[in-house]
């Protein structure tokens, strides 16, 4: 999976809600079909029903290292 830096949200050492709250406002940037990056150390779970509310996709894997790595379409 390879994005540009600016389309990652890296919010393995953010503390809540700061990861929510920078994926919602990385969301807010982009156009109808395209995607980001969120990583993470424990899978979003009340992220994905915010997702599935808002009619965004997402697909996510667990990497060797521990991270979550969730796609997400606009």
């Amino acid at each position: 999976m390879d994005f540009p830096a600016e389309r990652i949200v890296d919010a393995r050492y953010m503390e809540p809600p700061q990861p929510f709250v920078a994926t919602m406002e990385m969301l807010d940037t982009l156009q109808p079909g395209e995607e980001m990056l969120l990583l993470l150390y424990r899978e979003p779970h009340p992220l994905y029903r915010v997702l599935q509310q808002n009619g965004h996709d997402w697909k996510s894997e667990l990497r060797p290292d521990g991270t979550f790595a969730v796609v997400i379409t606009c």
